[in-house]
């Protein structure tokens, strides 16, 4: 192993033990399942926000979204600007009142638990229906942050180059990722991983805008940006450099950009992004939180971007088939050249450990809640004790983490396909049920349970079902699936609400009494 390697596992291995230490802390003072999956609903500002805003982006933000970047050019920007507009509305029209309808709502203490406690569901079926989609979705969501994981440890340590990856450091450092991820969130809960990612969101945040900004003052300073790209291969740097044009000089389609834009779709159903609001403090933390959340969102998404195109130009060797790595060869790259540069660039390195890290903990979190709190304790055995359904949910991070491990072990895998399809799962979903269910009181338990089905079954008949001369429908179309499964289960939510028996009185005065709550 070279002095390089070794300086850069130090940086890993004090980083680490730091996010498993938080965990330790914070196992000894979870006392109940609220403190487990809620932190006890006392978040302040600036860990609700960049605990939501590190859950939410992933090593999808500084692995797949630079790896898009840098073969198609500006216009996979069209994505970030879909997520930047979902990020602002999903703070402004529903953190506050689901902060809200959560406590008249009994309560509730997981997004399942809130759907059952809002439409008055007896029986349990909405929370089931729910627990059984976030098990789905999350075990490839989790999967891709496992991926990123094991794809940063290869190519740091294994011997891949700009073709085949390294298979058996892809697979040690998939077992590495996995390990630690499980180890903190299974002991910490809800408070640690909170406290995790405002460590590891800062951490991303200066990660992504440091590089770019040495990388691309590096590049140009004896030469043009555009000269740059046309040396390292780039043809027509003006179409590449095009929001409204392929690489090829080609129109970028009405379909791509509506499928990109659709992306911001999905933060109304993403249940690791949405509980945060659930969980935090007052209102006055949430207005608080509204602001560094979108400032950061901002930040990170255009230095994302820019982190794609400045690597196309700047790295000595052209990533075709592992673009995915573009941001770690070009730490790699530019602090290499002494020890001290090595632990650096090591440092930055933790921010892409840390984005990976800050997602995963938040999904295998969320999942122990749904299968905790909502099946088991609120359908399988309502008596339950929290001691019992603290454990159930603990067996239930480590059931669907090694879903997850297996689905993750192709290191042909792409983040990006990943993200995409337990996305388009969560938005098509919950995303129109969340919305009908904080501002429409005629929706009810019926029309949201069909529109959650819809949603879901939409999204795996779209990406997965070969319908179309052997084809999905996603291949032979182009058309993101979350564009269609969110309307298709707004519409289905509305009409069978409307077709149905109405709410009664009780639902209706809850419903409006929430504009005269205070937090």
């Amino acid at each position: 192993m070279t002095t390089t390697n070794v300086i850069i596992l130090v940086a890993f291995a004090v980083y680490m033990l730091i996010m498993i230490a938080i965990g330790f802390v914070y196992s000894k003072r979870t006392k109940n399942n609220e403190d487990y999956f809620l932190g006890g609903r006392n978040l302040g500002g600036w860990t609700a926000a960049l605990s939501a805003q590190a859950s939410d982006m992933s090593g999808w933000l500084l692995m797949g979204l630079p790896g898009s970047v840098y073969l198609a050019g500006t216009g996979e920007i069209w994505i970030a600007i879909g997520l930047l507009l979902g990020t602002i509305l999903n703070w402004y029209l529903v953190s506050s009142r689901l902060r809200k309808y959560t406590i008249v709502a009994g309560n509730s203490l997981t997004i399942p638990s809130f759907f059952q406690n809002r439409y008055r569901d007896s029986k349990g079926v909405i929370k089931i229906v729910s627990a059984i989609i976030i098990a789905i979705f999350f075990a490839v969501y989790t999967a891709s942050a496992f991926s990123s994981g094991a794809k940063l440890f290869a190519t740091l340590f294994g011997n891949s180059t700009g073709g085949e990856m390294d298979k058996t450091a892809y697979l040690i450092g998939l077992i590495i990722a996995s390990v630690v991820i499980l180890v903190y969130t299974f002991m910490g809960g809800f408070k640690a991983v909170c406290t995790t990612d405002l460590i590891q969101g800062l951490l991303m945040l200066v990660a992504i805008l440091a590089v770019p900004i040495v990388a691309y003052t590096a590049l140009t300073w004896d030469q043009g940006f555009s000269q740059a790209l046309v040396a390292k291969g780039v043809e027509s740097p003006e179409n590449y450099l095009n929001f409204f044009k392929n690489t090829d000089g080609t129109p970028i389609s009405a379909t791509s950009i509506i499928s990109s834009l659709a992306w911001g779709l999905g933060y109304f159903g993403m249940p690791h992004i949405i509980i945060r609001f659930m969980a935090i403090k007052n209102e006055a933390e949430v207005k608080k939180s509204r602001k560094i959340a979108i400032i950061w969102v901002v930040l990170s998404l255009t230095a994302a971007c820019l982190i794609g195109l400045i690597a196309r130009g700047y790295l000595s060797q052209q990533l075709t088939d592992s673009s995915e790595t573009a941001f770690i060869r070009l730490i790699q790259e530019i602090f290499s050249n002494n020890g001290v540069l090595i632990f650096i660039g090591g440092i930055f390195l933790c921010g892409i450990l840390a984005a990976i890290m800050s997602t995963a903990d938040s999904q295998l979190l969320v999942t122990a809640s749904a299968v905790s709190e909502d099946m088991y304790k609120g359908v399988i055995k309502k008596d339950a004790t929290e001691k019992k359904s603290l454990l159930v949910g603990r067996i239930a991070v480590v059931i669907v983490a090694i879903i997850a491990f297996v689905i993750a072990l192709d290191p042909a895998s792409s983040i990006m396909g990943l993200v995409s399809d337990a996305w388009a799962g969560f938005g098509s979903a919950f995303g129109p049920v969340v919305l009908l269910a904080l501002f429409w009181k005629r929706s009810n338990l019926a029309g949201a349970v069909s529109g959650m089905a819809v949603g879901a079954l939409t999204v795996i008949v779209w990406d997965y079902i070969p319908l179309v001369n052997g084809q999905t429908i996603y291949a032979a179309t182009g058309l993101y699936s979350l564009a269609v499964g969110f309307v298709l289960a707004l519409i289905v939510n509305v009409i069978v609400s409307l077709v149905t028996k109405k709410p009664d009185a009780e639902m209706i005065r809850e419903f409006e009494s929430i504009k005269n709550v205070e937090i």
